[in-house]
């Protein structure tokens, strides 16, 4: 299991017995290492070590490309209620930051991506996340699948042909369980909520996931001018 390594502004994943070298010094990681222990270097520069937890998954996991920010995911889960013993579907897993996170709430999940090289980086991802035993990441497209796989609690997706498997939703989904399509363009939304509507999901919604920091100095408070306050769509539904 890895850890988190902290000195000041420096965060290093770490496992028992690594070796690390850096302008600090050589860290030797011991091998019973645990939450709270204060490692040193040769040169006495001391690391707190701290267990990894869900938002340093999005810092420290290696990335295939932009994974989904913390925010999103947190819409993910509030708004489909994921959590443990539930049974996901999820396709488009990426650098796996919205199926690691599922699988610490407790869920098991099935993944898909079709890129074989961002599978294998998922996979250690999930080793990393400590959630391997409970998120499959399967190399292919969902699409391919679809007549063999039915009755879970939640489909997650964060893929182009999303419209296509929400039409089969009512197949995929067991009675009242939720669906959450994210995707940063609005026209495939358009077309997955056209989906929904047409295989009869209910409580269709559509948020634009906006969120945007505040600064707080001695001239006054307001939000922050920098940044991007939009990354994507996301659309709810659940089947009746």
């Amino acid at each position: 299991m890895a850890y988190l390594f902290v000195h000041e502004d420096r965060e290093y994943l770490l496992e028992p017995g690594e070796r690390f070298e850096s302008d600090l010094g050589i860290l030797e990681v011991p091998e019973d290492v645990a939450p709270g222990d204060v490692v040193e270097t040769h040169l006495g520069t001391g690391f707190t070590v701290r267990a990894l937890r869900g938002p340093d998954l999005f810092t420290h996991l290696k990335r295939t490309g932009a994974p989904m920010m913390p925010r999103d995911v947190g819409l993910v889960l509030g708004k489909t209620g994921i959590s443990g013993g539930d049974r996901v579907l999820d396709a488009g897993t990426g650098t796996g930051i919205l199926a690691a996170y599922m699988g610490r709430a407790g869920a098991e999940v099935v993944t898909y991506e079709r890129d074989a090289d961002f599978a294998a980086v998922a996979r250690e991802n999930m080793a990393v996340a400590g959630v391997a035993d409970t998120v499959e990441i399967r190399t292919g497209d969902v699409t391919d699948d679809l007549d063999d796989l039915a009755g879970f609690d939640a489909l997650t997706l964060d893929t182009e042909d999303a419209p296509t498997v929400v039409e089969r939703a009512p197949t995929l989904l067991a009675r009242g369980g939720s669906l959450a399509v994210y995707s940063p363009f609005v026209e495939n939304t358009r077309e997955t909520v056209a989906a929904a509507r047409e295989v009869g999901l209910d409580g269709i919604e559509t948020l634009d996931t906006i969120q945007r920091e505040m600064d707080f100095d001695d001239r006054g408070s307001r939000p922050s001018t920098g940044g991007v306050g939009h990354t994507g769509y996301l659309t709810v539904a659940r089947r009746p």
